[in-house]
């Protein structure tokens, strides 16, 4: 069977999100390092991307860290630069596909708030045919739960959905459910796979 969908994840593959370069730039290597150490933020970001207030979420944390408050709150103040910038190749990428009328979903772990945050700045967040979003369906990979709402949703068997994500446990759930997998490590590698799969010509990947 072919591939009748291109499941793209967000985060590493179409924006890039590295928060320690952000905190590095911002408080200074040492300090940030001490921060991560005692404070587990990655955790309290998938609470975001469970659906929970991002807001309340992170300014809770920061009241139950006073030495790190301020450092903590940026998380939510200045998150759009921490989801930076774009990955321009890999966003040409998507557009291609769809211009070749190939359905491209997200799948993607993301909070409400940050998702409709980052919709406002990326306008290509809006072109998905359909995007499976975290935040909004209380779930995220690589629990097996988001891959089956997404597969129940669309209609597509699992072995016709090509998805591209940066993580390997992500990558190696979606591979145990029969998908067709790209563990992403840049954008040319990727445009190499869409090129080889037959769904772009190799001057739209270029």
């Amino acid at each position: 069977m072919g591939i009748q969908a291109v499941v793209f994840d967000i985060g590493n593959v179409l924006i890039e999100w590295n928060p320690e370069r952000f905190y590095d730039a911002e408080i200074g290597r040492e300090r940030r390092e001490e921060l991560f150490a005692q404070v587990d933020l990655h955790a309290m970001n998938d609470r975001v991307d469970m659906g929970e207030d991002f807001r309340t979420t992170i300014y809770d944390a920061a009241e139950r860290h006073p030495a790190y408050r301020d450092a903590i709150r940026l998380w939510h103040d200045r998150w759009i630069d921490m989801a930076s910038p774009a990955i321009d190749q890999s966003v040409q990428l998507l557009r291609a596909l769809r211009s070749n009328g190939v359905p491209v979903f997200a799948l993607s772990n993301f909070g409400i708030g940050t998702f409709a945050q980052a919709q406002s700045v990326y306008d290509f967040l809006h072109e998905f045919d359909r995007p499976y979003i975290s935040g909004h369906l209380g779930v995220i990979k690589p629990d097996p739960e988001i891959y089956r709402i997404l597969e129940d949703d669309s209609g597509l068997p699992p072995e016709s959905l090509l998805f591209a994500d940066d993580r390997a446990d992500n990558i190696a759930m979606a591979a145990s459910r029969g998908w067709q997998t790209h563990l992403f490590d840049g954008p040319q590698g990727w445009a190499d796979r869409l090129v080889a799969e037959g769904l772009l010509a190799q001057e739209q990947a270029a």
